[in-house]
Order: C-alpha cells, then structure tokens, then sequence
C-alpha cells in the first residue's frame, strides 16, 4: 500500500470553531493524560510533544491538511492556521514553529510515525465526535414526492460533511 500523504487536504466531520477549537483541546489533552498513564510516564502539564497525534486528531475532526517539519506539526483548514498545542511550552520555545518544509512528509521515517499514530489518533477523534451534538448524525425521515418517505442516514451524512 502507498503510504498516506497527509499533507493533503481532507473533509472533517466538525465545522471549526473557536468553540469546537476549546472542546476538543480539552479533550485531547484528556486522552494525551490517558496516553501518558498507560505508558507510566509522568502527568502532563500541557500537550508538549503530542503534536503528531494532536495535527491527526485535528485533521480528522475538522479536516484541512497537516503542515510542519522536524521539530512541530500543525493543522491548515480553511485557510487557517489551527495548532491545538500552540501554548505548550515545547512550542513555545521554538524558534519557527509555523514552518513548513513539506519535503519533510515525504521522509520514509515521518510516514511510518504518522501511520503508527494514527489508528490512535482516529480511535480519539470517533470518541470525541460521539461526544458531540452533530447535526445530521442520527437517521432522518424525509418526504421525497417521488418514491414517498424514506431514511437517508447515509447521505445526508455526506452533506453534512
């Protein structure tokens, strides 16, 4: 199989929103404390060094593309720069967090890491979206003169998307 080229925009399932922002970067930080208890590693404080699973989970909540490079991965949707980890302290201190090197995706290394990363962060992104009230989610009865009344759960999912 191919490997995955995320840097290549994807639909979300969530509109991004400043609020939609704020629930799911609790949320993410929820699971990055789960993440670090099972690995008996010390609590965090902040979301430092979860970018790679944060830039995932973003990308599959709110769609848009994954940017970054060595150092830190971030999320463009819409137009936006959307970095769930931009007050960590790793961040913080870096110099250019906002670069972009793309070049750096196409690394053998970069994309086994983001496929191991992300069944997990996928895994994140359906328990948090279970979590919210999504318009268009439950299955809907509709009138269509035609052929009469008929579920369409499916497809309006997709226009929802």
């Amino acid at each position: 199989m191919p490997p995955v080229d995320f840097t290549l925009p994807q639909l979300g399932k969530l509109a991004y929103s400043s609020e939609n922002f704020a629930k799911a970067k609790i949320f993410l930080f929820g699971k990055w404390c789960e993440l670090a208890s099972a690995r008996n590693l010390i609590k965090p404080t902040d979301l430092s060094r979860s970018c790679k699973y944060g830039s995932l989970f973003a990308q599959s909540v709110f769609g848009g593309s994954i940017r970054g490079h060595y150092e830190h991965q971030y999320n463009f949707i819409d137009g936006r720069l959307v970095d769930l980890s931009h007050d960590s302290l790793d961040v913080g201190r870096m110099t250019n967090p906002y670069l972009h090197e793309i070049l750096f995706f196409a690394i053998p290394e970069i994309q086994a890491r983001l496929a191991k990363c992300s069944p997990r962060a996928e895994q994140w992104a359906n328990d948090f979206l279970a979590t919210q009230n999504i318009p268009g989610t439950q299955p809907v009865l509709i009138c269509v003169p035609q052929t009469g009344f008929e579920t369409l759960n499916t497809e309006l999912q997709n226009l929802v998307l």
